[in-house]
């Protein structure tokens, strides 16, 4: 058995003897009993147990004794009777110099001292036995603030054991389960044992000594040179202080560094050479170094003033011996390490740089063979590290580039010295992927390329989630026909077309009767089937060089171009008709019917641009609607004037407000793996005395074309506000209330002030208010949507992207706003996992919302197997039928905990 502090080996007899010491007294005191000791790290372990011992007792009382060695490491140090502080007092009563210390790091070109946070105190061997009379008797471990959370141990005794040079050994320790189980007299005899074992340490050190010199021989003095000749041919700074703290040896560096003159070194202290401040430090690192046993650098520190170079010093201190294994001092060497430090510091940097980066790098020599490449480059090639070396980067080609392509690149990084673009590269398995690199040219001393550095990015998720978010865009994901969007890209570039060439233009817009009776009756996944179905008829009636989009629900829109009168556009609706004479078979084996209302306007004389002509074809298809639907008609003057229908619902919605006629219901938002409530949505409803329940859906366009939506919106925010007040006042928790956000709302300046004054006036903490604000809005002015946005986060309030893939979104802005989190809309959740390309477009928003360090919610969740699907991709929350529908406050207890 090997001391590691003391380097001392301990034979296996000593420890059996010691060993049957602790069962001993175990057994008289009914206790048990354990030895300790530290290691060179400053670990605690147990080195014997008594009987009956237990693992997760010896854990604790390692727990706890380990904590006292941080705030304190030197266990003779844990009582009054014999402290640093008492030390340096029978010290100063024995000498005329008050406060000698033990220098830590002696100064270099003056450096200023290190403060360690280190304490250790070191013993003359009559005062070791001193150190029995400091063991601590605990009876019950519950009533010490110390050990009160050691629930095993009840009571205990522990001593601390040090080497005669004052190292530390480590601990004895007799303890019981159960308070009260150790008294004073279990205390007497643990101190015999105690006192027994320091002396044992004491002869086992100097028989080790005393082999050690034998074995070593005596030195030939005509090879040996005196000692001060000896250590003044060192550059380091050599010195030697004696028990007391007094310098009794030192060489020429130190004489030098310190400008003073040996005389003035030699017989005098810290104190006395550098002031009671300094030597204060300096006797830290002298008590660790005795502590330790063993020689260690105590300190590492910066040198010089700020108009000078800063110099890296390395102080070495050990503890000296004499024969008996006495200690006689310490001995310290101070050296200059900044050459060394400067290159660790840019090694290190450069190797954690190379090593750690999530970008692929790769370097070649001159002649362009690879000389090393990072861990990020195996995993993005799928080659390894030894199929690599000595290769040429050429066996990465994909073929896409031709020669032309390199010439450029090699022609700029020899020139310039650097390139970046865009290039495709091939894996070891053959699939190609697109990369973002950089080419860097590193020269020699002399201007020589030396090495070339690539540096690389695998952007194929990026071009993934590019090419989605564009297919979302411009495409509807259920028929994948052109969107809105599209469409008006499209019709706009087709009137400039047909103005040119002085053409006509048919726009037919389609709608399908009571589709909602079809959602109603059978589910919307049978609702999609027949969407779908009817896209594929209608597609089949457009001619090439027509347009098809579905722009709604259940609204298409064909562009026909070409027509010479409206006759040609009366063919044309009559082939798009006969879609709907057969019926549509569905997968429940049923067969349903649809028929569909036609509006139809004409360019030029039915409008002059593109918003015109796709505004009088909804006009004239609410037209064939009111006629009796299954039906169409052209577009004329008089359909531009509101209906009297229209006129009522206007009128009624002014004295909505006042009429109490808006009410709130809210929609929970649950966690989708804990399924526990982090929210509600408020939704708005209507409820008009003569109108009777009007649908959202209908009132909220109104409200925006009259100009109530920002008078409506606030109302809604502040309600909703209130009842979360309520709540709180209740003591239920509800986490966030999201309320949406209507684009006219948020392009309001007012806007972010008018937020703070409802939440002043209403008292509801912004950390419980959540906004919802389409991606469409936010695109219409994304500069001072990112500002607004900002404000409102810096509230505390968190801010969702609602019916996100449904509009146009610019990834550009979208990483640039100060969002929260990303709504999927329920036109993407529908149908899903059984419809593909739903299925595709939730993963492609949740991957990319989780990229952007966003949580992502789904609303329209309404069976088990949507709810299964986004858990297993990871999105984070979700709401609608499945959990619960809108409800009003007072029937949501069952949410709100």
């Amino acid at each position: 058995m090997l001391d590691k502090m003391m380097n001392v080996p301990i034979s296996q007899q000593q420890l059996d003897l010691w060993l049957a010491d602790l069962n001993l007294i175990a057994g008289i005191s009914n206790c048990k009993a354990t030895l300790l000791t530290w290691n060179a790290v400053g670990e605690l372990s147990s080195l014997l147990c008594s009987d009956a011992v237990v693992e997760n007792e010896i854990q604790a009382i390692l727990t706890q004794l380990s904590g006292r060695n941080i705030a304190n490491p030197n266990p003779t140090t844990t009582s009054s009777a014999f402290t640093t502080d008492r030390y340096i007092k029978d010290y100063a009563a024995q000498n005329t110099i008050q406060d000698k210390r033990v220098s830590l790091s002696e100064p270099i070109l003056q450096s200023s001292p290190l403060e360690v946070n280190q304490h250790c105190t070191f013993l003359s061997p009559s005062q070791l036995s001193a150190l029995v009379g400091e063991a601590e008797l605990i009876t019950d471990t519950q009533l010490h603030p110390a050990w009160c959370t050691s629930i095993v141990i009840g009571s205990v005794i522990f001593i601390p054991l040090a080497w005669p040079s004052g190292a530390n050994f480590g601990f004895l320790c007799f303890y019981h389960n159960e308070p009260q189980g150790v008294d004073a007299k279990t205390l007497q005899l643990t101190k015999l044992v105690g006192d027994s074992i320091q002396r044992q340490l004491a002869d086992i050190l100097r028989l080790h000594n005393a082999t050690e010199s034998l074995n070593r021989g005596t030195p030939n003095n005509i090879d040996v040179i005196d000692l001060q000749s000896f250590i003044d041919s060192f550059d380091e700074h050599i010195w030697m202080k004696n028990t007391y703290g007094i310098y009794t040896l030192c060489n020429r560096s130190v004489e030098q560094a310190w400008a003073k003159q040996r005389n003035e070194i030699i017989g005098h202290s810290d104190v006395e050479l550098f002031g009671a401040d300094t030597a204060d430090s300096y006797l830290e690192g002298d008590r660790f170094a005795i502590e330790s046993g063993t020689p260690i650098i105590v300190a590492e520190c910066l040198a010089g003033a700020e108009s000078k170079p800063h110099l890296w010093l390395e102080t070495l201190k050990l503890p000296a011996f004499n024969a008996a294994g006495e200690f006689a001092g310490v001995i310290g060497m101070t050296r200059n390490i900044s050459k060394y430090k400067a290159v660790e510091d840019k090694l290190t940097l450069a190797t954690n740089v190379f090593k750690h980066s999530f970008e692929g790098v790769v370097v070649t020599d001159r002649h362009g063979n690879i000389t090393d490449v990072n861990g990020a480059f195996f995993e993005i090639t799928g080659y390894t590290r030894e199929e690599l070396l000595g290769q040429n980067p050429r066996i990465f080609s994909s073929g896409r580039h031709d020669k032309a392509f390199f010439d450029t690149l090699w022609s700029t990084l020899l020139a310039d010295g650097k390139w970046n673009g865009e290039v495709w590269n091939r894996r070891k398995n053959g699939t190609i992927f697109p990369q973002n690199i950089t080419i860097s040219t590193i020269y020699d001393e002399v201007g020589d390329i030396r090495y070339f550095v690539a540096v690389f990015a695998d952007i194929s998720a990026q071009k993934e989630n590019e090419a989605q978010l564009t297919h979302l865009a411009y495409f509807d994901p259920l028929t994948h026909l052109p969107n809105r969007m599209k469409f008006m890209m499209q019709l706009k570039q087709e009137v400039r077309h047909a103005k040119r060439l002085n053409i006509q233009l048919a726009i037919v817009m389609i709608d399908v009767d009571l589709f909602k009776h079809i959602n109603d009756s059978f589910g919307h996944s049978i609702g999609d089937e027949m969407l779908v179905e009817l896209a594929k008829r209608l597609r089949g009636q457009v001619a090439g060089q027509d347009v098809l989009s579905r722009i709604g629900g259940d609204e298409f829109v064909v562009l026909i171009s070409g027509i010479d009168s409206s006759d040609d556009a009366t063919i044309a609706i009559n082939q798009l008709r006969q879609v709907f004479e057969q019926p549509f078979i569905v997968s429940t084996g049923d067969h349903l019917r649809l028929t569909a209302s036609m509006g139809v306007s004409l360019y030029p004389s039915d409008g002059q641009d593109a918003a015109t002509l796709l505004r009088n074809a909804d006009a004239a298809m609410y037209r064939a609607k009111n006629d009796g639907r299954n039906n169409y008609a052209f577009y004329t003057e008089s359909l531009t004037q509101l209906s009297l229908e229209h006129l009522k619902l206007q009128s009624a919605l002014y004295g909505a407000i006042e009429q109490n006629a808006l009410y709130l219901m809210y929609q929970p938002k649950l966690d989708l793996v804990t399924r526990k409530t982090v929210g509600f949505e408020a939704l708005l409803r209507w409820h008009d005395p003569l109108l009777g329940l009007i649908s959202p859906s209908v009132f909220i366009p109104v409200a925006e074309k009259i100009g109530l939506i920002h008078e409506i919106g606030l109302w809604v925010l502040e309600t909703a506000c209130r009842q979360g007040v309520r709540w709180l006042s209740d003591g239920k928790h509800f986490g966030r209330i999201a309320v949406n956000v209507a684009g006219q709302q948020l392009q309001r300046s007012s806007f972010v002030d008018d937020v703070k004054r409802v939440l002043a006036e209403t008292g509801l903490p912004a950390k419980h208010l959540e906004l919802e604000v389409t991606e469409s809005v936010m695109m219409q002015n994304p500069d001072v949507a990112i500002s607004d946005l900002k404000r409102l986060g810096d509230l505390g309030i968190e801010l969702s992207v609602d019916d996100f893939g449904t509009g146009y979104s610019s990834l550009n802005y979208l990483k640039k706003l100060p969002i929260h989190k990303l709504k999927i809309d329920q036109s993407f959740v529908r149908d899903i996992p059984f419809d593909t390309n739903n299925t595709a477009i939730a993963k492609a928003v949740i991957a990319l919302g989780h990229a952007l360090k966003l949580e992502i919610i789904a609303e329209g969740v309404e069976t088990q197997e949507q709810a299964d699907f986004l858990l297993q991709n990871k999105c984070d929350q979700a709401q609608g039928y499945l959990f619960s529908r809108p409800q009003l406050p007072q029937d949501l207890d069952a949410f709100l905990s």
